[in-house]
């Protein structure tokens, strides 16, 4: 199995393409053992020493570091990936990760609607190329409060992003849009 690693924008964070489908639709984010308790190779990968974050998208794996150096931890974290997908086991145990519940005013929900579907079909792919993921959370008053996850979180230039891509593009296409927030 030959998995490709590639940078992104966050020098915290590496994405893994191991070349076969992870997760078969959205993003799941892994910060703690409890959380990872649903996933056999997030599990395995927060057990190694220096990794703080584990995401999953479609095609990828991220994976966020503390304070280690990649060239100790890489290794491992390329070693855990092959084991995982070599031993067939599941990437997830449950089926789905509750999504948080979104906010926003029932007058609002073709605005709504139309934010969403910018998000699907604009932003989140741009955002996975760079090996995260970007949630719609809630819009009042009109903001927009979006959640990002895999090297997105925490990104140096996560609010660069948010302000000059994402809110410009909202602000472009959908009027009621004034600012966009990260939650």
């Amino acid at each position: 199995m030959f998995i490709l690693t590639e940078t992104t924008p966050n020098p915290s964070t590496l994405k893994f393409l191991p070349g076969r489908p992870v997760l078969a639709e959205g993003a799941r984010e892994f910060r703690d053992a409890e959380a990872a308790a649903a996933s056999p190779l997030a599990g395995a990968l927060l057990a190694i020493n220096g990794v703080e974050t584990v995401m999953f998208g479609p095609d990828f794996v991220s994976v966020t570091k503390a304070d280690a150096e990649w060239a100790h931890l890489k290794p491992a974290v390329l070693g855990a990936i092959m084991e995982h997908f070599t031993s067939g086991a599941p990437i997830v145990l449950d089926a789905a990760e509750a999504a948080p519940a979104e906010f926003f005013d029932a007058a609002d929900a073709e605005t709504v609607a139309t934010i969403k579907e910018m998000l699907v079909t604009r932003v989140r792919p741009a955002v996975a190329r760079d090996g995260g993921d970007i949630a719609f959370r809630g819009f009042r008053d009109g903001i927009v409060y979006l959640a990002m996850k895999g090297s997105c979180s925490g990104c140096p230039s996560s609010s660069a992003t948010l302000k000059n891509g994402v809110e410009n593009l909202l602000r472009h296409y959908v009027p009621q849009v004034r600012s966009v927030e990260q939650v």
